[in-house]
């Protein structure tokens, strides 16, 4: 294949406080990259992320030894939404790559996610650990469970069904992902991609991937703290609710409703009992229904005050509800003419109109 010919490929890597690990890992990874030349011509964006040790200075020699790695450092943390959209900005191939500097996902994981990118002509592919033929080793049980718990949440909420919302290994069309207009800070960014893509009807795959922490268990690091871990997850679960925010809401009014019904039947059924006992001085049907519900109420007057505010509790939940899709649908339809134009605009400069 003519070198010219062939695709580059960015690698956009964020780092946070990596030292430990950095010059070995970034050995690791440009070595595998030179088994790709073959088929692509290839650069690391490394994303120092306001780091408080020596990552940034080592990034930088690295960088002078490397010359298809460049380092872009910001002065102070700013989380990995960030990172991965400076990343994004930086990178100057026709497909990135997002990977994380631990290898928690191995370099094989490149290839095979570039490969499906190129063969199905999709805008992403995600390393999925949890979809058929995922794995999962050596990740801390309860950071495990939770981890699967938000993702499976995700995959109930979402209209489109994927494995694996919040990872960060992925493949993208370049041009696809700097079209998406991220606003996202932090972890959140990765189930914000997804959420926009379906939105754009995106082509998007899942492939079986290997997720494993040997590499941190044999480097003795706890790196990621149980603070930080918990923060990721909570992330994780109102992220969720970008997909279909409706069906929370939904869900929450209609078992209200369905208490209220039970309780409106419990009454209706009771009166029902006892309105032909009812003695009136009126030989009209509304003064019986009313010395009926009066003597109701007299007897069990906590089934009407929860009844009617469980009734109210529900309505105002499936109100909610019906906003929130009407809102959805209102963003939704925003987004897809913003990113139309956005695209337009791009390929004028693009054509130098």
């Amino acid at each position: 294949m003519n070198p010219d010919e062939k695709p580059l490929v960015t690698l956009v890597i964020p780092a946070y406080n990596e030292e430990a690990i950095l010059t070995e890992h970034l050995k690791i990874i440009t070595e595998y990259m030179a088994t790709l030349e073959n088929r692509y011509s290839w650069e690391i964006v490394l994303v120092n992320d306001g780091s408080r040790d020596n990552t940034g200075p080592l990034a930088d020699a690295f960088a002078t030894a490397e010359p298809r790695v460049r380092v872009v450092h910001h002065p102070v943390n700013l989380n990995l939404g960030n990172a991965l959209k400076t990343g994004f900005r930086h990178a100057r191939g026709k497909y990135i790559v997002t990977l994380d500097l631990d290898l928690s996902y191995s370099p094989d994981h490149i290839e095979r996610m570039l490969d499906t990118l190129v063969q199905t002509r999709a805008d992403m592919v995600i390393a999925s650990p949890y979809m058929k033929g995922g794995k999962v080793s050596n990740v801390p049980w309860m950071r495990k469970v939770l981890s699967r718990m938000v993702n499976r949440l995700m995959y109930i909420a979402a209209q489109e069904k994927f494995h694996t919302f919040t990872g960060m290994v992925r493949a993208y069309d370049a041009r696809f992902v700097r079209s998406l207009n991220l606003k996202t800070k932090d972890y959140e960014i990765n189930p914000e991609i997804m959420y926009k893509a379906f939105i754009l009807r995106a082509r998007i795959i899942e492939i079986p991937a290997h997720l494993n922490w040997s590499l941190q268990k044999k480097a003795g690091k706890k790196r990621t703290s149980g603070m930080r871990v918990l923060r990721g997850i909570f992330s994780g679960f109102m992220a969720s609710f970008i997909f279909r925010p409706y069906i929370f809401f939904f869900s929450v009014g209609t078992f209200f409703f369905l208490i209220s019904l039970y309780i409106i039947a419990w009454l209706f059924i009771n009166g029902y009992r006892i309105y032909p006992l009812v003695q009136v001085d009126s030989a009209y049907f509304d003064d019986r229904l009313s010395a009926t519900i009066a003597m109701l109420f007299q007897t069990r007057p906590h089934a009407f005050l929860i009844g009617g505010f469980v009734l109210l509790v529900a309505l105002l939940f499936l109100g909610i509800g019906f906003l929130s899709l009407q809102n959805k649908r209102y963003f939704e339809e925003q987004f897809h003419i913003a990113t139309t134009l956005l695209k337009h605009h791009r390929g004028l400069e693009e054509n130098g109109g």
